[in-house]
């Protein structure tokens, strides 16, 4: 009994530093993200979904300052100034305007923030890409309900910077984003995060809000 006991005790601590030193590098990633004055990502986007024998890939990119973010992907543009969303479709000619709520999801400026809230965080495998050393942090939602059931962070080890997520859902899907190049405090258009409504005098405005 007390062997059990012991060998229960060991687990439990080893899982507790696990996810306490799983956490140390999300916050480390977290910090050394923000040092920067600005991120451009291009990135490979691929989502599958055998059941629904879906496999699609395209390459996106998206550039962060602060809370601020223009992502484009898949012919759609999104712009966040701060306070609205702008989604702009060029194929039907329409933008949708609203304010994102706090729940909004993984958007590119939460993307190193989310996991302080409703995740628990777990070092996983390591790989080597190129001789490149990354750390996998699996984070698995609080919350069964959630239509995400797992989240694979791969971290270079060097640089400290994200290479890969894999998003499983509830449905089967997954979807796998790919760095290609990480830039950072690059020369910016002062009006990159502004919202020209004058030059969609063509499209279809919806306000949501």
């Amino acid at each position: 009994m007390k062997r059990f006991l012991l060998i229960s005790t060991l687990l439990l601590s080893t899982i507790s530093l696990k996810a306490q030193s799983a956490k140390a590098l999300l916050d480390e990633v977290s910090e050394k993200v923000k040092s920067y004055e600005n991120i451009v990502i291009d990135f490979k986007y691929t989502i599958s979904n055998a059941t629904a024998n879906l496999e699609q890939e395209t390459r996106g990119d998206v550039t962060l300052q602060g809370e601020k973010y223009v992502l484009n992907l898949m012919g759609t543009t999104q712009l966040y100034d701060g306070k609205k969303l702008h989604i702009i479709v060029p194929e039907d000619e329409e933008i949708s305007i609203s304010t994102p709520t706090a729940d909004e999801g993984l958007t590119p400026s939460k993307m190193l923030t989310f996991y302080k809230k409703g995740y628990t965080a777990s070092m996983d495998i390591v790989q080597n890409v190129n001789g490149r050393k990354i750390q996998y942090v699996k984070l698995i939602p609080e919350q069964k309900s959630s239509e995400i059931t797992s989240i694979l962070l791969g971290i270079d080890s060097e640089t400290k910077h994200i290479y890969k997520q894999i998003l499983k859902q509830s449905n089967g899907t997954e979807i796998y984003v790919t760095v290609n190049q990480f830039k950072t405090n690059q020369p910016l258009s002062n009006t990159l995060f502004i919202f020209d409504e004058a030059k969609y005098s063509d499209y279809y405005i919806n306000r949501l809000d």
